[in-house]
């Protein structure tokens, strides 16, 4: 495995329909791949996940850290860090 820890890619296997209607991978290799070519990050806190969604212009200012873990986009892993991918 490259950049994505395997834990990393058995919780986007697992919770994958939380943003896609179907799956787009079903192997380890297959999660890889695909959270490369959408460029997923993986950020160690809340603030980090809020400061992603800033960036890319997206108005979080009024979202509780609740409501941004439990977006769509937000996959928390089970060491407590967060992946983001955008779908």
């Amino acid at each position: 495995m490259g950049e994505y820890s395997e834990e990393c890619l058995r919780t986007f296997l697992k919770d994958q329909g939380q943003l896609f209607d179907e799956p787009v991978a079903e192997t380890l290799e297959e999660a890889e791949a695909f959270l490369e070519d959408c460029m997923a990050v993986v950020v160690d806190s809340l603030e980090e996940v809020r400061e992603y969604f800033e960036e890319s212009g997206a108005d979080v200012d009024h979202m509780t850290e609740e409501e941004l873990e439990e977006a769509s986009e937000v996959f928390v892993l089970p060491d407590g860090t967060y992946l983001i991918v955008e779908g």
